[in-house]
């Protein structure tokens, strides 16, 4: 393993820079050279390599988004079009390629490493909907972000005695609607994993306001339906003013939270030292707090799986 290069992939997330940065400084202590792809996959079949060193990713740590951007590749997802990638890897003399993203990244990775290029995937999304890791990078980040956003429309909400929906990303995963519900004091949490039935969620809104409860905070993920067309049948049902908001992609801006950073630099020095070791179609996690690494078809097969503790904790806590 001489030469190494690091790209992102898929949606960006908040800690990306941190983990691009870990990759480029633990690849150069290493000894090894390290070239940065732009525009992910699509950037790739370009040739849109360059040499990285260490001041390539000064002052980038605190950065949200990725310094080396990100696009969605049609191209890529053809035989051909993988190929074409292989062989620009192979013309600039790189050895092993570190992918950052999500399941569509890690699928990318798996499919080099079998044209002979050994990947290693770490986890760049807000979502938190690999089964493999506890935590994605990006994902408490994206936390803090909606629990900043929910914390002032209580405020109004409060003010205005209304029921607020706040609609949050994640089409297949509710951690995100879910962890923000309990750490945000909001009376319930919409997810794909459990669904839900409109006439019982107004019999708890109506149910809270004869013990006096004044406004209600409901989080809703994306993945369940949309926030407007919730809040005109809850306002409907309860006669109670309702109110919708889409938080969309704020969630995945903003400096990366300390946790990320941490997070996000482990997973790139361990996915450097796993390159030099020789490994190839591995993924990077993290399970009880330590660094870990799987095989890509593995994780990728991995079911979902939701917890079902913490659900019932915010139905517990909500009233």
């Amino acid at each position: 393993m001489k030469t190494i290069a690091v790209l992102t992939s898929g949606g960006d997330a908040p800690g990306m820079n941190a983990a691009i940065r870990a990759v480029v400084r633990t690849g150069l202590d290493r000894g090894l050279r390290v070239m940065g792809v732009q525009r992910g996959y699509s950037g790739l079949i370009n040739g849109e390599i360059f040499e990285m060193n260490r001041h390539s990713v000064s002052d980038i740590i605190h950065r949200g988004g990725t310094i080396l951007r990100t696009a969605r590749c049609e191209e890529f997802k053809t035989e051909e079009g993988r190929r074409k990638a292989a062989n620009v890897l192979k013309v600039f003399g790189v050895n092993g390629l570190v992918v950052i993203g999500g399941d569509g990244s890690f699928h990318g990775a798996q499919l080099l490493s079998k044209l002979g290029v050994s990947t290693i995937g770490l986890p760049g999304t807000i979502d938190n909907d690999l089964s493999y890791t506890d935590y994605t990078i990006g994902f408490d980040t994206a936390l803090n972000t909606v629990l900043d956003a929910i914390n002032k429309l209580r405020d109004t909400s409060a003010s205005h005695e209304r029921v607020s929906i706040v609609e949050v990303m994640g089409r297949d995963c509710g951690d995100l609607a879910l962890f923000a519900a309990i750490a945000g004091g909001a009376e319930g949490a919409v997810v794909p994993e459990k669904g839900f039935h409109i006439d019982e969620l107004c019999r708890t809104i109506l149910a809270g306001k004869l013990k006096g409860k004044m406004h209600n905070l409901i989080l809703l993920a994306e993945g369940v339906g949309g926030a407007n067309e919730l809040a005109e049948k809850v306002e409907e049902i309860t006669g109670i003013e309702t109110r919708a908001t889409i938080l969309g992609h704020i969630q995945r801006g903003g400096s990366p939270s300390g946790s990320d950073r941490i997070l996000a630099s482990k997973m790139g020095v361990k996915a450097v030292d796993l390159l030099i070791e020789g490994k190839t179609s591995r993924v990077i996690g993290i399970r009880g707090n330590e660094i870990v690494d799987m095989d890509i078809d593995e994780a990728l097969a991995l079911p979902r799986t939701f917890d079902e503790e913490l659900y019932e904790i915010s139905r517990i806590l909500s009233y």
